[in-house]
């Protein structure tokens, strides 16, 4: 008899491996998204309120990731996420400009927050990549007053395959379920996506900006030039 942890390793993978076989067409076309604002010298955004923010945050400033990436933060951590016109106050505050790319991280889609912030740069040439649960989002309705859910918004979704209401694994005893996916499909979309970012940029014969680990020697002078270059654009580096 499998223990509850040996049966989510195994849930886990196969979600993975899900993830891997059908969306890799959505994650090509983000990348070329991502390496086109970064020849461009764009920065590249992420979005994720509650929860979400975690999966943002793989993407920021850390070692093996891409240099022009910055996170959106919901300094409210999901609280306001239900409150029409909170995204654009948030907004507001980053300089985020055509050409750039904004990556919305939501697993139901359906709140105001995700919605707006689609919906406000799809009104400035933004780009939009979506991260959400495609199975829970069309089995809900969307919370905010123009009826739409973020997948029916963004210009590229990724479906983090997870099932409705998150949690996948069932254990004896406990009514409902428990242990959520969404978080680690996230962050390795995210890592997918940097990884085909990164290829693509080399196939086209420049120089990815990718920060090594301080904590190799050696490292400092390569980060600070990636650092002075985005000092005034990223925040909190």
């Amino acid at each position: 008899m499998t223990t509850s942890a040996e049966n989510y390793y195994h849930a886990v993978n196969a979600l993975l491996a899900r993830i891997a076989s059908t969306q890799q067409g959505s994650i090509i076309e983000a990348a070329e998204a991502m390496a086109d604002s970064i020849r461009r010298d764009k920065i590249v955004y992420l979005l994720g309120s509650g929860h979400s923010l975690a999966i943002a945050m793989e993407g920021y400033y850390r070692a093996g990731g891409l240099a022009p990436v910055d996170v959106i933060h919901d300094t409210t951590f999901g609280r306001a996420e239900r409150i029409e016109g909170y995204a654009e106050t948030v907004l507001k505050s980053y300089n985020i400009s055509s050409g750039s790319v904004v990556i919305i991280v939501s697993n139901s889609g359906r709140n105001a927050m995700p919605v707006e912030t689609a919906l406000w740069c799809n009104e400035r040439g933004i780009k939009t990549i979506a991260i959400t649960s495609l199975a829970h989002s069309k089995s809900v309705s969307s919370r905010h007053s123009g009826g739409k859910r973020l997948f029916e918004i963004a210009d590229i979704v990724i479906d983090n395959c997870g099932v409705p209401g998150d949690a996948i694994l069932e254990i004896e005893g406990l009514p409902g379920r428990a242990c959520p996916t969404s978080g680690l499909a996230g962050m390795f979309i995210v890592e997918s996506m940097v990884a085909q970012t990164i290829e693509i940029l080399i196939k086209s014969g420049e120089t990815p900006p990718v920060f090594i680990s301080a904590n190799l020697d050696g490292s400092d002078e390569h980060n600070d030039r990636l650092l002075l270059k985005y000092a005034n654009r990223v925040r909190g580096i």
